[in-house]
């Protein structure tokens, strides 16, 4: 099995990257734009045949590509799907991805796929059941993955540990590494109520193969109530960049990815904010920096 995450994918690039979108595909194989990475959701590519597949090789022919799983399902206790693994096993395998990564979420039942990724309560319980799957995940298609940490809206009263300590015991227990989503850190810790700061220290940086930063919509109530809801659908705000910097004091230069999917803007606003994030990289380029 492969331990390999990181690496400077384009020669002298900083490793920041975007994702990949259909309306932006001829303009990137037109104009092969200075970016490190793209990123693809792997459901969108486990049909045998399309155009977008003969984008997707052009662009992998000249690009390091992060593919990225949603329906993985990895917080199922019934267990992963043999069909889905085997249709997610065909992409990695067609495409040989830098880096690969799922969610720490749950999103079937009985057969059934919903369109969200849903939460799990933190405790011993769901660690066993969410260890098992990765290791079953990471076994069939030969490599290690990243496990993204979510946005939260509720606790559960089940949860009797943090989510800095279950991400860490699953990584140890599974092998697997961690995709630390600043904005998603960011959202659940102002909805939650708990400190963001105290989050980030307790993710050890030895576990961080790549990190997400994205936009985010706050909804203000009558009764002068606030919830932040992770949409991707913006610019990444000045508090998730301000939280990236220090983030990468710390921990040194990781591959990150700018998430904007929805209200997709120009591939040139996307490519401006994955500007920023290498500028914030360059400056700590000397720290930790994790080699192929």
């Amino acid at each position: 099995m492969s331990n390999q995450f990181a690496f400077s994918p384009s020669g002298s690039l900083l490793p920041a990257g975007v994702g990949l979108k259909n309306q932006h595909f001829a303009e990137i194989v037109e104009k092969s734009p200075d970016v490190a990475f793209f990123e693809v959701h792997a459901e969108n590519f486990m049909s045998a045949g399309g155009t977008h597949h003969r984008y997707l090789e052009n662009v992998c022919e000249r690009y390091a590509l992060s593919l990225h799983g949603v329906g993985m399902s990895l917080g199922s206790a019934e267990g992963i799907s043999k069909t889905h693994l085997q249709k997610f096993k065909t992409v990695v395998d067609r495409y040989k991805p830098w880096l690969i990564s799922e969610h720490l979420a749950w999103s079937s039942e009985g057969g059934h796929y919903l369109n969200d990724l849903l939460p799990l309560p933190l405790n011993e319980n769901s660690l066993s059941i969410v260890a098992d799957n990765i290791a079953r995940m990471q076994e069939y298609i030969g490599r290690k993955i990243l496990i993204e940490n979510p946005s939260a809206y509720m606790a559960f009263t089940e949860t009797d540990m943090s989510e800095p300590e279950f991400l860490t015991r699953l990584a140890d227990r599974s092998g697997c590494g961690l995709l630390l989503d600043v904005n998603n850190v960011f959202v659940s810790g102002k909805n939650m109520g708990w400190s963001i700061e105290n989050y980030l220290r307790d993710i050890p940086s030895s576990l961080i193969g790549e990190i997400h930063l994205a936009g985010h919509t706050l909804k203000s109530f009558e009764d002068g109530q606030e919830i932040r809801i992770d949409d991707h659908g913006s610019a990444v705000s000045v508090d998730v960049w301000d939280l990236y910097k220090s983030l990468t004091a710390r921990v040194g230069v990781r591959p990150t990815l700018i998430e904007w999917d929805t209200n997709i803007p120009s591939l040139n606003v996307l490519l401006t904010e994955a500007g920023k994030a290498a500028d914030i990289m360059e400056a700590h380029q000397g720290k930790d920096v994790v080699h192929a």
